[in-house]
């Protein structure tokens, strides 16, 4: 039954919602305490929290983050622990119907006690746990406690059980003293808080999400689910498929309300138990959500009320868009590949982003203010996807909420990565639930693009093929084989698609992140499905590859680098400040690492002696790295249609890929990437005897541009001036002009000048791109006089710079500001205007500011 807004609908609407609700809900996070068990030492807890905060807390351990620390602290997670709290419940609380206590994550092996009685018992730290407890609260006060087993101990009798190792080459047993035991695989946890190759390992326990005691009468709202049936200029056609759970046969009534407005009204003989009820509603003349950059991202908040006659039982807000978005994978005109990209309300999206691991080791101390930075912090860098990777956790609703926000699709891989898992019946239950629980919980999110089985294993089992795989089927025997793939099988191919077909069927599922697809395994060379290139780093291929090897979708990809030194400073001494300390390598978890940066920086820049000027250099190598892998990917298009790197953020302070560090700091990257992913950029590039302008754009719209092309040397002098007219016929990429490279190297040393390309639109610089003719090492740099001058207009502090001579990547130095540009070109002559986020005053700014530019760290 449709019902349309009317003004009769909306007075009716607000009626209602003057209506006491009659469920009550309150959290329980207060006044907790802890103890090694059966110690009885009790010391003061955070819920949400873990054991290791919690110590940290109580000075019992030192920072983990801090120098050589976290060796130290591997005892933590060989012992049981204990919680407990008291609080409060009323008698009129107790009248009520039904009162349910519910664990929104436990990690997680947990016993749970209220009163002295065991409630239940808990085995994965990624479902919801709620059981009925009405009769064994009283009036006054309760205790809740809960036992949290080691997950080390639980994985050693798991381990011994099955009778042989399964792969998880990432964790890192032989930290945790536990030799080549390792036991990540058997506990449904965050795989990476076992270790990863940019992450410490620290396995935590706790109470890490909310704990929420929820009392109700007659029926209650479990779930809502949002089908889009139809979408169009005039209307959008809608069901709300809303899951009751009612005490016994009755009538109800639903209704949905959005600003006040009614939406539907209907009155439900509700049955007794679970049951799904539907119903119909419309929006008339929709407007749609858009990602990042290509429209505005318009959401509707919806309200949903149960009722029962003058009582509202309970009340259901969701916030959703309207958009369609499906994952097109058509085969090619020649039959020999298939397409593999993203389309938004009927149009071929490229997708511009990152990988995405948790923010923090320790989860609950990630801030809403911290999930705000890192989301926005994609979208201020052009971004509008992030893979959700399969060895973090299913992020909190805030993250999604943030990514609705801004604009930013998800990628949603479940929580397996690098590893085979068992396959007994309890094993596989245990994850149909845990599947279900947050495909319910996330998927009204309309930033919501994909479900992913997992991250790499089906690249690193190799099953259809025996050459191929990272040699981990050659460790088994046949038997084993067969046990382990059999399992992997009904995971990916069966479990896990049957519960986004069933709980979310509006989202595409892909099986594994690479593949070609089902039964083929993705190579360099495929021309189907999604690719993760690693031939930069791990491969040692040279940066001009990523141009050679080309894929439909890049989904993983990437270069480490350095945090800046004033990060660096929070967690070593000054005798560490040496790449190659011991500190230094224990916060570079690749073990080639270090060593790897060191032998691409060879290549391409001289290696200064100063250590805070390796960071910076190192910066430097990262962010040129994979800016010319995004402008590879973009030139690809529409034959390639995605680009995440690998990755945008940290969970410690460490030497990683990422292009932010865990303190918040945007890395040269991360400036470099916001420039890379702009909607139209202009990319000048070498092909065969002529340099090549190509225009790449994501605006759907025809563009008519003014290509203005200098070749300046780096004192400002001008040896060549081109214009031209050129056009982009919208959402693709273009070569819209060439120039024998002869013709300009005949005009000047290449070591010393350089050509600048704009695109003006409206008399606008839409972008630039700067083409140096030698390696940055080879560069006769100048010393620039840089002149500069920080004010405040409107309230925004700038700094403005300018210098007669080519200064080469202006890195703007003080850790507690954020620059709207920087690693930058600052070109002869030209102004450049920068804006600062900043607590201080121009004067204090301009006393504490630095300025590191790279002829500094030449020899």
């Amino acid at each position: 039954m449709i019902f349309f807004l009317t003004m009769m609908m909306m007075l009716a609407g607000c009626e209602s919602s003057k209506k006491q609700l009659l469920t009550t809900s309150f959290k329980i996070n207060t006044n907790w305490q802890f103890a090694m068990a059966d110690s009885g030492e009790w010391l003061p807890a955070k819920v949400p929290g873990t054991v290791h905060t919690d110590l940290l807390a109580a000075g019992k351990i030192e920072d983990p983050f801090y120098r050589l620390n976290e060796k130290d602290l591997q005892w933590i997670d060989k012992l049981d622990w204990e919680y407990k709290t008291t609080f409060e419940i009323t008698d009129q609380l107790l009248l009520k119907d039904r009162i349910e206590i519910i664990f929104h994550g436990l990690d997680t092996y947990a016993e749970v006690y209220l009163n002295d009685r065991k409630i239940f018992s808990a085995d994965n730290m990624f479902r919801t746990w709620r059981v009925e407890c009405r009769d064994i609260l009283q009036a006054g006060s309760n205790e809740l406690r809960v036992l949290l087993k080691s997950p080390i101990n639980i994985g050693l009798e798991k381990l011994e059980k099955l009778g042989y190792q399964l792969d998880a080459d990432n964790d890192q047993s032989e930290n945790g003293g536990l030799g080549d035991k390792r036991v990540s695989i058997f506990t449904r946890k965050a795989p990476y808080h076992f270790g990863w190759d940019w992450g410490p390992r620290l396995v935590t326990s706790g109470i890490w999400r909310n704990i929420e005691l929820l009392a109700w009468d007659d029926a209650r709202i479990e779930s809502i689910q949002l089908v889009q049936k139809s979408l169009d200029d005039s209307r959008a056609k809608m069901e709300a498929l809303v899951e009751i759970n009612a005490l016994s046969e009755q009538v109800c009534h639903v209704a949905i309300q959005c600003k006040g407005l009614q939406l539907a009204s209907e009155a439900l003989n509700l049955k007794e138990g679970l049951h799904t009820y539907n119903l119909k509603f419309e929006i008339e003349n929709p407007k749609l959500w858009w990602p990042n950059g290509l429209g505005e991202q318009n959401q509707y908040a919806l309200d949903f009320l149960l009722s029962k006659e003058d009582h509202i039982l309970d009340e259901d807000k969701i916030m959703t868009g309207l958009r369609t978005i499906k994952l097109v994978q058509e085969e090619d005109a020649d039959g020999q590949g298939r397409s593999f990209y993203f389309e938004v309300n009927g149009r071929p999206v490229f997708a511009k982003g990152a990988n995405y691991i948790p923010n923090d080791i320790f989860l609950p101390r990630v801030s809403p203010e911290d999930y705000e930075h890192i989301v926005k912090s994609a979208a201020d860098a052009n971004m509008n996807m992030l893979r959700v990777w399969g060895g973090g956790i299913y992020e909190s609703d805030l993250f999604y909420d943030l990514c609705d926000k801004y604009g930013i699709m998800i990628w949603q891989d479940f929580m397996f990565a690098c590893a085979m898992y068992p396959g007994d019946s309890t094993f596989l239950d245990n994850v149909r639930h845990e599947a279900i629980d947050n495909v319910k919980r996330l998927r009204n999110h309309v930033c919501l693009a994909l479900w992913c089985g997992n991250n790499e294993i089906e690249a690193a089992w190799g099953p259809y093929d025996e050459n191929r795989g990272w040699g981990w089927k050659q460790r088994h025997t046949p038997e084993q084989r067969n046990e382990i793939w059999q399992a992997y099988d009904t995971l990916f191919h069966k479990i896990l698609p049957e519960v986004v077909a069933a709980y979310d069927a509006k989202t595409d599922y892909w099986h594994s992140s690479p593949s070609a697809g089902m039964g083929e395994l993705a190579s360099y060379d495929t021309r189907a499905g999604d690719m993760h290139y690693w031939g930069v780093w791990h491969g040692q291929h040279p940066f001009s590859d990523f141009k050679k090897y080309k894929a439909r979708f890049m989904s993983e990809y990437g270069f480490q680098s350095f945090p800046e030194f004033a990060s660096v400073q929070k967690y070593t001494l000054p005798q560490d400040w040496d790449i190659e300390s011991e500190v230094m390598a224990a916060h570079q978890r690749s073990g080639i690492g270090n060593l790897r940066i060191r032998q691409y920086m060879e290549d391409d820049y001289q290696i200064p002696d100063d250590f805070e000027q390796v960071l910076y250099v190192g910066q430097l190598l990262q962010a040129e790295g994979i800016k010319s892998a995004i402008e590879a990917h973009r030139s690809d298009m529409p034959y390639c249609m995605g680009s995440l790197y690998w990755q945008i953020n940290d969970c410690w302070p460490v030497a990683s890929w990422s292009g932010m560090d865990w303190y918040g700091r945007w890395k040269a990257l991360h400036y470099f990437v916001k420039d890379a992913f702009k909607n139209t950029i202009i990319v000048v590039d070498k092909a065969d005897d002529d340099l090549i302008f190509r225009v790449i754009s994501d605006r759907m719209e025809a563009q008519v541009y003014k290509l203005q092309i200098q070749l300046i040397d780096f004192d400002g002098k001008v040896l060549m001036e081109k214009d031209a007219v050129v056009e982009n016929s919208g959402n693709q990429s273009r070569i819209v002009y060439q120039i024998p490279k002869n013709e300009m190297l005949a005009l000047g040393d290449p070591k010393a000048m350089m050509l600048v390309a704009n695109i003006e639109s409206e008399e606008k610089v839409v972008d630039r791109a700067i083409h140096y003719f030698a390696k940055a090492k080879d560069l006769k740099l100048p010393n620039p006089e840089i002149e500069w001058s920080i004010n405040s207009e409107n309230g925004q502090t700038k700094i403005v710079l300018e210098s007669s001579r080519l200064a080469k990547n202006v890195f703007l130095i003080n850790g507690d500001c954020h620059f709207s540009d920087n690693y930058f070109d600052l070109l002869p002559g030209v102004r450049t205007e920068v804006f600062v986020e900043t607590k201080l005053s121009p004067k204090m700014l301009a006393e504490q500011i630095r300025i590191m530019h790279l002829e500094e760290t030449m020899k």
